[in-house]
This record gives structure tokens, C-alpha cells and sequence, in this order.
């Protein structure tokens, strides 16, 4: 249900509680957790606020709407203020939706690329769909495990990746693994690994010595892996781009 507190900032609607639920899913699909989701929209409408404001508001645990709220500030969808108590803004969705829309081009251009370079080569397009959270993550590890050389990770949520296959990334690291993460700032970093922050990722890549690869959804409910060598090498060139782009 809508909380009751947020259905009272919100007006004009004629079904509140259908839209607050719809843009809690929206955000959900574009890389927030139920929460920050919430965190955002109670922002919004109040335009600004303490973690608690917005904790009851939104109807998160006070005990885990500080850390939602600085999540959200990481992400690039809120600024908070120096202080006591902090007081967070949100950044405004017009500026968040154009981010959202650049990368989303960003992405099926990409997508584009690869489906002529394969198409112009005559190669069959050897993408195989995974699904379930579970299996992604799964199917992260083997990848980790069989990677000979080099492995480049480039996701918006690596705590979750690290808290299910951190061990399998130390063990590449210490096998002598070149491994390379591109992530939000702020993430905890194995040692030994490379890392690039970037803010407004969307997708989760994971590419493999160049000859294997995986494109995740936000939520790593769902996957695309190929182990077609000429795709591979080609999302690997697309991430080295993104590495090398300057803020």
C-alpha cells in the first residue's frame, strides 16, 4: 500500500496508491533496491528531509533509511547536506530521467553494434538467456573460475556481486587474475583488483579474456551469456571506452 504520509504529499492523482506503486517498480528496473526506490519518491515529494522524515515517509526502518539515502546520493540520484542532522535533496527527475535515457542509448547502441558485426560476418548470434537471480550469479562465478588472463566487471551494485562470488574474485586475483571493476564510488573494492567509478550504470557486464561475456538486467534477475569469441572482444572494447572516459 501507499504509506498514508506520502498519499498526503502527493496530490492530483486519481489512484495513488497504483502510482506510487508503478514508480517504485520503474526505478526498481532501472538498478534501485525497493527501498531506495521509496527513499527517492518520498524525497521528491517532500523536497527535502532528514533520514528520519523521509524513513517515515517512506515507510523504510529507521535503521536502514541513512544508508538507502547515501546509497541514493552514490547512484547520483540525491545530494545531501554537511550538518546535524543531514538533510538530503533529491536530484531533480528530469536531470535523472535524461542520465537514465543517455545510458539506455548508450547500451543499445552498443547492442546495435555487435548485431552488425555479427550479421556482416555471417556468424550465428550465440546469445543464451539465464534466468533467475540465483542462476546469474551462478553463472558470474563459473565465468570468475575459468577466466585464464583477465576478467573486467562492470556494474552499479558490486556489493552484491562481491557478498556472493567474493571469494572466487580473491582466488582469481591470487592466481594472478588481471581483474578490472568499473562501479558507483563508494563500494568496497577487493585488494589486488583495478577499479574505475562510474556513476549511472545501468546493466552488469562481466567479460572474461576476451572470449566470453554476460550482460545482466539491474536486478540480475535475467542474463544474455555468449561464449562467441568476435561478441566477446567487442563488448570488452565498449568497456574499455567507458574506462577511459573522463567524468
Amino acid at each position: 500500500m501507499v504509506p498514508q504520509d506520502l498519499s498526503k504529499l502527493l496530490a492530483g492523482g486519481v489512484d495513488l496508491e497504483q502510482e506510487f506503486e508503478r514508480a517504485t517498480k520503474t526505478l526498481e528496473s532501472i538498478g534501485l533496491s525497493g527501498y531506495e526506490a521509496r527513499g527517492y519518491i518520498a524525497l521528491v515529494a517532500h523536497g527535502y528531509g532528514s533520514a528520519e522524515t523521509i524513513a517515515e515517509t517512506a515507510r523504510i526502518p529507521r535503521t536502514s533509511a541513512y544508508k538507502v539515502l547515501q546509497s541514493l546520493c552514490q547512484k547520483g540520484f540525491a545530494i545531501s547536506t554537511r550538518g546535524r542532522p543531514t538533510i538530503f535533496k533529491p536530484e531533480a527527475p528530469s536531470k535523472v530521467k535524461g542520465r537514465v535515457i543517455d545510458h539506455l542509448e548508450d547500451t543499445f547502441a552498443k547492442l546495435d553494434l555487435l548485431h552488425e558485426v555479427l550479421r556482416s560476418k555471417g556468424e550465428p548470434q550465440l546469445v543464451y538467456t539465464i534466468v533467475t537471480k540465483t542462476r546469474v550469479l551462478e553463472k558470474i562465478g563459473e565465468l570468475i573460475d575459468q577466466s585464464s588472463e583477465t576478467c573486467i566487471i562492470s556494474t552499479p551494485t558490486f556489493s552484491e556481486i562481491r557478498e556472493n562470488v567474493g571469494k572466487k574474485i580473491e582466488q582469481a586475483i591470487a592466481r594472478g587474475i588481471r581483474f578490472t571493476i568499473i562501479t558507483e564510488p563508494g563500494q568496497k573494492i577487493p585488494e589486488g583488483a583495478g577499479v574505475v567509478n562510474r556513476k549511472g550504470l545501468i546493466a552488469t557486464d562481466v567479460i572474461v579474456d576476451g572470449s566470453a561475456a554476460l550482460i545482466a538486467a539491474p536486478d540480475l534477475s535475467a542474463c544474455g551469456y555468449t561464449d562467441n569469441a568476435s561478441l566477446s572482444r567487442h563488448l570488452e572494447n565498449f568497456l574499455e571506452i567507458i574506462m577511459n572516459l573522463k567524468e
